[in-house]
């Protein structure tokens, strides 16, 4: 497993192999305008990462096509597609070839788990990406 720890002053790595992350010593990166997210844990082998996005109210992230599976568990706010609303405290998860658009018209914040990338329809960017 190579594992990409973002900024190592903010993880612990204890003597069993557990890693303590402050997630609020983690940089935010904008990944599309009024989204951002901190990168909680990225496996570029497995091919795996889980981050904390945060998405202003009416943002919205563009249509892209999931080629593994994504969850997302929403803790505050709605996120939203043309199949139903997810509203805080709840769950979804998409299946690899699934391709929707995600409307947060309210703001959102969730914690998402990619197994895979999503290739953005606009430009072919994938997200996330993964070193080889």
């Amino acid at each position: 497993m190579k594992e990409v720890i973002p900024d190592s002053v903010a993880v612990k790595l204890a003597l069993s192999g557990s890693r303590y992350v402050d997630v609020a010593a983690l940089p935010w990166r904008e990944s599309a305008p009024g989204v951002r997210m901190k990168l909680l844990y990225k496996d570029d082998q497995a091919k795996e990462a889980m981050m904390l996005v945060e998405a202003a109210p009416g943002s919205t992230i563009p249509e892209h096509v999931h080629g593994g599976v994504e969850w997302a568990l929403v803790l505050e706010g709605t996120m939203e597609d043309d199949e139903g609303v997810v509203s805080a405290g709840n769950f979804v998860y998409r299946p690899a070839g699934s391709k929707h658009s995600v409307r947060m018209p309210h703001g959102a914040k969730y914690i998402g788990f990619f197994h895979g990338s999503a290739t953005m329809t606009a430009n072919g960017q994938l997200f996330p990406s993964y070193d080889d």
